[in-house]
């Protein structure tokens, strides 16, 4: 097949089956790392550009800007340099260097914010976010945090590929940061499979369920300010996992599956196995590897970083 638009290029059905990873349960992984911009985060990008140029906010030059911690950043960055707009993401140290570079490379200006408020950056990042659109009213935000268009990509494209491919699912485990892949899947399978559990699973020190605040250090996943899109009662259930977990299931994963997992994914995975008692034997598992380890060699895959961030 001949591509007109990189953006185009949606890789939607690519499951890899974790054999054993619990007994007696089938556990599958959504690949989103297989899309061309790297991660699940393609989707909404898109959809959301799509969105804004036929509302005609938009024309090629201005600029679009939004908040990112790295995946939701390099989709924007590729899908704006394809047509015409400049990108601004602002970000904060917790990105990893790769992603930084990947912008950088599809010629978006990255700003790091430094300050932390309530155990997190976004806070800062929304503040930097509405100095920019005082500076220039011609940019545009996309908003992910409250830009319907989000949960509405993971409806379409998410979900029902994962019915599409995986008729017989009884769980499904998806990590929470703007709630986007959360909000859309719980809407497709509460319409189309009702009975299909929604876990959902978030980081140590995330406040997004109302959990205690902390410092974490991995990017992807959790949050500290409730985006406006996501509603935390459609959960049928919360996991927390300690940053430390993820890390250890990361390598794991790597060692065993031939797999390299970005922190988000091991956190998933972590989850599951954690919550695994709940999990009746026979039952398919569903987890949502929102990109690959790839871009994390010098985070969660080198040991001085680990030893430094990870408690």
């Amino acid at each position: 097949m001949v591509f007109d638009k990189t953006s185009e290029i949606i890789k939607n059905e690519e499951f890899l089956n974790l054999d054993n990873f619990l007994s007696d349960r089938y556990v599958v992984l959504k690949l989103e790392n297989m899309n061309l911009s790297g991660s699940v985060k393609h989707k909404p990008a898109l959809e959301m550009i799509k969105e804004i140029e036929q509302k005609n906010l938009i024309k090629k030059g201005q600029t679009v800007v939004e908040s990112s911690s790295g995946n939701m950043g390099v989709a924007l960055a590729m899908i704006c340099a394809e047509r015409g707009y400049q990108f601004t993401c602002v970000t904060d140290p917790n990105i990893s260097p790769s992603n930084v570079n990947l912008m950088r490379a599809f010629g978006a200006e990255v700003i790091s914010v430094t300050t932390k408020i309530d155990g997190g950056y976004v806070k800062e990042r929304l503040r930097k976010i509405d100095e920019i659109l005082t500076q220039n009213p011609d940019a545009v935000w996309v908003d992910q945090y409250s830009n319907s268009a989000n949960w509405r990509s993971h409806y379409k494209y998410t979900a029902a590929a994962i019915h599409k491919n995986i008729s017989d699912i009884d769980f499904l485990f998806v990590g929470v940061g703007s709630s986007g892949t959360m909000m859309g899947c719980q809407k497709y399978f509460e319409e189309h499979l009702p009975h299909v559990k929604v876990i959902a699973v978030e980081p140590e020190g995330s406040s997004l369920f109302g959990k205690e605040i902390k410092n974490r250090n991995i990017p992807g996943i959790g949050g500290n300010v409730l985006p406006k899109i996501f509603c935390p009662e459609v959960a049928d259930d919360v996991v927390v996992v300690k940053e430390k977990e993820t890390v250890e299931m990361c390598h794991r994963m790597a060692k065993r599956f031939g797999f390299l997992a970005g922190g988000s994914t091991g956190t998933l995975l972590s989850g599951i196995e954690q919550y695994q008692h709940n999990i009746p034997a026979g039952s398919t598992v569903v987890a949502i590897a929102a990109d690959s380890g790839s871009n994390y060699l010098n985070t969660i895959y080198d040991q001085e970083w680990v030893a430094k961030h990870i408690e």
